[in-house]
């Protein structure tokens, strides 16, 4: 049994570098998106955009987890990414080095 426990934590573990680059990849776009929305003036927070990204992410949910709970997840990694684009809009470009 612990064995067992041990290999499902070493392969959620992996999940997480991986959710991890794939979550830095994505916020490297939010923050060339903010600086292109900057040159374009147009304004950071664009809520059809936003409703348009949480409807896709909960139509192409499989599940275990339910649509609400993705759309929870995916409305904090949107608060995220607002928040990397209004810095890349005051100039800030770049968020803080990876510790």
């Amino acid at each position: 049994m612990s064995r067992r426990l041990d290999d499902l934590r070493r392969s959620m573990d992996e999940i997480d570098a991986q959710l991890v680059e794939l979550l830095s990849a994505r916020a490297t776009c939010a923050l060339e998106i903010g600086q292109v929305k900057k040159q374009c003036g147009m304004p950071v927070y664009q809520p059809a955009r936003e409703s348009d990204v949480l409807a896709h992410v909960q139509r192409i949910n499989q599940g275990p987890l339910d649509d609400g709970a993705v759309k929870r997840l995916f409305e904090r990694i949107i608060d995220e990414a607002r928040r990397l684009e209004r810095l890349a809009e005051a100039g800030q470009g770049e968020p803080e080095p990876p510790r």
